[in-house]
């Protein structure tokens, strides 16, 4: 296929505080030094978009040396943390505005959807701003008019639709927004994270016709998220950006697992620093996921840390938790009783850990419940509820009819053996 966006040594300075260079005169030099193809005679030497360090210079570099190659019919996933450079990369292939450095080749209509707000015009009707964004991507009246009943329809708007947009919610905004820029037919279209204001119907209506815009029609998407499962369920190659710099580029699976390991730690904790001198308590609970965030990807390894304080000995001490699902299902329970460990035989702190292998939840929301108990006497000494709560998910492609929690909780590990018993003989 045809390469659609071409991105070369793509850098953008910023000036804090104060903006322009000072003069008439100096814009003006910088103008014609730049249509001459000639480097800014004004260029600072500035620092890498570091948020962390406070910095020297007067001048920051928001991005740094961007170079990739987007194909037709590709969809791109962009991630990384806040302040990485990605909303400002995105404006500039949306010629919203323009690089320090380098240049952009960009073959066909380009319809973008950034931050709330932009693109339409506060005071004019939804239906004048639909015919607006059509006009500006070059379509005819006619042309717009064929496609003005599926964007109301998809934006459910209808009521609405002769209302300045001023009026409009933060979610009605984005839903006509997105209604607009994917169905007016551009060949690229470049959605940031703005979905994020949308609810989880709407936000799975737009996954949906990205799909569809890339798959079915063959146009290029290019999309910002923080949502890894929306990237991994839409993309299969993505940019990591850290700095204002790629940091990698590759299989959208590979660059999730690195932004995990190096942005976040994975452990979710419940403290209790009430220690009682008469009463055995848990004074942690530490839920190790797979990935940052709360999230665990099925068929991966969870670990469960809990530490008690135990002032006397316990004959006969059982530490368990439960896995109860977003439907207050208890799904698992994880108990010790049946161990050999006879491990409050003496009074002191003791820290517990459970190892689960290879979690095989189906995804949901889940959250602990962990009882600390004497398993002769049946004295409950502390059951805590609703602790340490986290999301299983898949982060392969998503499939809604095989991985919905209402078809099942749990996956078993097994194995199938096929034999073909039979050859049927042609007529």
């Amino acid at each position: 296929m045809s390469t659609v966006i071409k991105v070369e040594n793509i850098s953008k300075q910023y000036r804090l505080g104060q903006t322009g260079t000072g003069s008439i005169a100096h814009d003006v030099n910088r103008a014609w030094y730049r249509i001459r193809g000639k480097e800014d005679p004004y260029l600072k030497i500035g620092e890498t978009n570091d948020r962390a360090s406070k910095g020297s210079s007067d001048y920051v570099w928001a991005l740094r040396d961007i170079n990739f190659d987007v194909k037709q019919g590709e969809v791109l996933g962009i991630i990384g943390r806040n302040g990485a450079g990605k909303s400002t990369l995105l404006k500039i292939l949306s010629r919203t505005t323009s690089p320090t450095i380098g240049e952009i080749k960009i073959k066909g209509r380009v319809a973008s959807l950034l931050e709330v707000g932009t693109g339409f015009h506060p005071e004019l009707t939804g239906r004048e701003n639909i015919f607006l964004n059509g006009a500006i991507l070059g379509m005819t009246k006619k042309e717009i008019k064929s496609k003005f009943d599926e964007i109301v329809d998809f934006a459910g708007v209808e009521r609405y639709i002769d209302t300045p947009v001023k009026r409009y919610s933060s979610g009605m905004y984005v839903r006509l927004a997105f209604g607009v820029a994917a169905h007016l037919e551009p060949e690229i279209l470049i959605v940031d994270e703005v979905l994020a204001v949308g609810d989880a119907e709407f936000q799975k209506k737009a996954l949906g016709k990205m799909k569809d815009v890339s798959g079915k029609e063959g146009r290029t998407v290019l999309f910002v998220s923080h949502n890894m499962q929306s990237i991994g369920a839409l993309t299969a190659h993505c940019l990591l950006m850290n700095n204002g710099l790629i940091e990698n580029n590759g299989k959208t699976s590979d660059i999730i697992q690195q932004y995990y390991k190096t942005n976040f730690h994975g452990n979710i904790e419940y403290s209790n620093n009430e220690i009682s001198d008469s009463i055995p308590t848990i004074t942690s609970v530490v839920l190790m996921t797979s990935h940052p965030n709360n999230v665990q990807e099925i068929n991966h390894k969870l670990r469960v840390i809990i530490k008690i304080n135990v002032p006397r000995p316990i004959k006969n001490a059982a530490i368990s938790f439960q896995i109860f699902n977003s439907q207050n299902d208890p799904v698992i329970h994880i108990l010790n009783l049946n161990s050999e460990l006879n491990f409050c035989n003496q009074s002191g702190v003791y820290e517990l850990e459970s190892v689960i292998p290879k979690l095989r939840l189906y995804p949901d929301d889940y959250y602990l419940v962990v009882h600390f108990a004497d398993s002769f006497s049946k004295k409950k000494f502390q059951t805590l509820e609703r602790v340490c709560p986290f999301e299983v998910k898949v982060f392969d492609e998503v499939r809604d009819y095989y991985w919905n929690k209402n078809n099942a909780i749990y996956v078993e590990e097994n194995f199938w053996k096929i034999n073909h018993l039979n050859f049927y003989e042609k007529n």
